[in-house]
């Protein structure tokens, strides 16, 4: 698949097709994969798979090489040596949270483990790469967030740090959440339970709570917060629902229900429950519109449209 299947005329601001091309680049990619030799077209096909989102990040890549040859090693290194999607993930996310301490070789077996182990981190990886290249309108290709985009690259160390403390192994799983956090500016306490299809949109920031909850294909926005109040303990930070968006800056705080659908606006604090499709704004947050179209994630306007406001 070429790079330009994807991206269509969306690198140009003027193209009067752009929002179009935008709003559909998940059938395009789809029509090319149901082309694909090895695609069983007895099946329904309602997403790419995991071996054609692969492969169209080593396609890209390899477009990338001849486009910027100076980086051809990077490339090399990073995606094209590698025999699919886990491999060149697992070294990626080693190679920037290594240290003196934890090197990168001693991540990347770790990685290496969690995604053998589990396969559900790199189906939710599939889906969070998708989710980023049909919101964000800077994504042009699969390959952008998978070299590039931090908040990709936190989620993913943030899944094998949760992997590690489900299965008792906190320690190691605390150290990964502070390399995260140093390294990608992204706080999420990997006891926290995280969805799939998630965008953390430049994540510089984002603080995700011990006890919180994020449902699937919700996009969070820099400087967020899903935070306790500071008066209580045990299970105390909000639970979000699917297809949620939080705004930039907004701050979620308590044990409280976001549903399903809803969304935060820009430097909104919220203190208590937000209904199913409810728009809220303001400090402390109150409800001033609804959804109409669909998830609220999914449609990423950040704006106020049809809400009862001054």
């Amino acid at each position: 698949m070429s790079k330009s299947t994807l991206s269509t005329d969306r690198r140009d601001p003027i193209s009067p097709d752009r929002t179009l091309h935008w709003k559909n680049r998940r059938s395009a990619l789809i029509m090319a994969a149901c082309k694909r030799s090895d695609y069983d077209r007895n099946k329904t096909m309602t997403e790419p798979c995991l071996a054609t989102v692969w492969e169209c990040i080593v396609d890209d890549t390899r477009e990338l090489v001849d486009q910027e040859p100076v980086l051809a090693s990077f490339f090399h290194a990073t995606i094209l040596n590698h025999r699919n999607m886990a491999a060149s993930l697992s070294f990626h996310l080693a190679n920037k949270l290594g240290n003196d301490i934890t090197p990168a070789l001693m991540l990347r077996e770790v990685f290496d483990q969690a995604f053998a182990e589990d396969p559900s981190i790199i189906d939710s990886a599939r889906h969070d790469i998708l989710a980023t290249w049909e919101r964000d309108s800077a994504c042009t290709d699969l390959v952008t967030p998978f070299l590039y985009f931090k908040g990709f690259h936190a989620l993913e160390s943030y899944r094998v740090a949760h992997w590690l403390w489900v299965r008792g192994r906190r320690a190691l799983a605390l150290v990964l959440q502070n390399r995260i956090s140093v390294v990608f500016g992204v706080d999420i306490h990997p006891a926290a339970v995280v969805g799939k299809g998630v965008m953390l949109d430049h994540a510089t920031g984002i603080v995700i709570g011990e006890t919180a909850v994020v449902g699937d294909d919700v996009s969070v926005m820099q400087s967020v917060t899903l935070g306790g109040t500071g008066k209580e303990s045990g299970d105390r930070h909000p639970k979000v629902g699917n297809g949620v968006l939080l705004g930039p800056g907004a701050k979620v705080l308590g044990n409280i229900e976001i549903g399903a659908g809803a969304k935060v606006t820009a430097a909104s604090v919220v203190l208590k429950p937000v209904p199913e499709h409810a728009i809220v704004a303001g400090v402390p947050a109150k409800v001033v519109g609804h959804v109409t179209r669909q998830e609220a994630a999914q449609q990423m306007d950040q704006g106020l449209p049809g809400c009862q406001c001054d």
